[in-house]
């Protein structure tokens, strides 16, 4: 148990700048916390662990050399791991696994309010010698992520994601990736329709896109993202274009840089 007088040294672990610069503005008004070090790769962050020996370290799911995984697995070798809270954007993965070893996470974009309650949880549990239950549980985590590595062959495409985690007015939702209709850009966000309804997430297309069944969802548009099965009608147009006409009536125009993509997806039908 540390002393009530005694600082909580904290390490900060992500690739970006903006990021990194956020968590520290918060942490520097808490008294309770003293920052050790700041990160940007996994290699920076598993030496600053051994040197400075934080009690609590911010660690992003994807740095510059490695992921939080690989840098988790590296430091539960160590006697005295610290308590981990995760940072991450979109990794439905690692927020299914946080969620049944009852890890905290945060989810970005946060709130000010978000992270007060991750403070206040690490101060409880510091306080209170939570920490050796925690690294078991940490430890549990490692064992399922190898074990997902293991189910997929070498060179084999990873598992998609077949939910998506939404967060807003203070609530996380969960959106089926198979009930989604379409996709579409939205400047830093991309609009989420599902059921008549739509959802605004904070993350690129791009990023979507690789995570998404490419058995399911076809990219027809650098904006657009369409659900395979929502698809009626292929029209023609001039110049060899196509517009996508879904079940629901919303139209969508089938760019040429994506026609080849979506030719082998679709058999051909063109």
């Amino acid at each position: 148990m540390k002393n009530r007088e005694q600082k909580i040294k904290t390490l900060i672990a992500d690739d970006e700048n903006p990021a990194r610069k956020r968590l520290r503005e918060l942490l520097v008004e808490r008294s309770e916390f003293e920052i050790v070090g700041e990160c940007s790769s996994g290699e920076e962050t598993i030496k600053a662990v051994a040197a400075k020996a934080p009690d609590l370290v911010f660690l992003d799911i994807h740095l510059q050399d490695m992921n939080g995984f690989e840098v988790l697995e590296d430091l539960s070798r160590r006697e005295n791991l610290p308590l981990i809270v995760f940072v991450t954007a979109y990794d439905q993965y690692a927020i299914r696994a946080f969620e049944f070893h009852a890890l905290d996470y945060l989810l970005k974009p946060f709130d000010d309010e978000r992270f007060a309650e991750t403070l206040d949880y690490a101060v409880s549990r510091i306080k209170h010698g939570g920490i050796e239950k925690l690294s078991q549980k940490i430890s549990g985590l490692i064992a399922d992520f190898k074990r997902d590595q293991e189910r997929t062959p070498s060179g084999a495409q990873a598992e998609y994601q077949n939910r998506l985690v939404l967060r807003s007015a203070g609530k996380i939702a969960f959106i089926e990736t198979r009930d989604i209709d379409w996709i579409s850009a939205e400047g830093y966000y991309v609009s989420i329709r599902v059921g008549g309804k739509s959802h605004l997430m904070r993350e690129s297309l791009k990023n979507l896109e690789r995570i998404l069944d490419p058995r399911i969802f076809l990219r027809i548009h650098r904006s657009t993202i369409v659900n395979i099965k929502r698809i009626k009608e292929l029209h023609s147009h001039f110049h060899g274009e196509f517009f996508v006409i879904l079940k629901d009536g919303k139209r969508f125009k089938l760019s040429r840089g994506y026609r080849e993509n979506a030719e082998r997806l679709l058999d051909g039908h063109f």
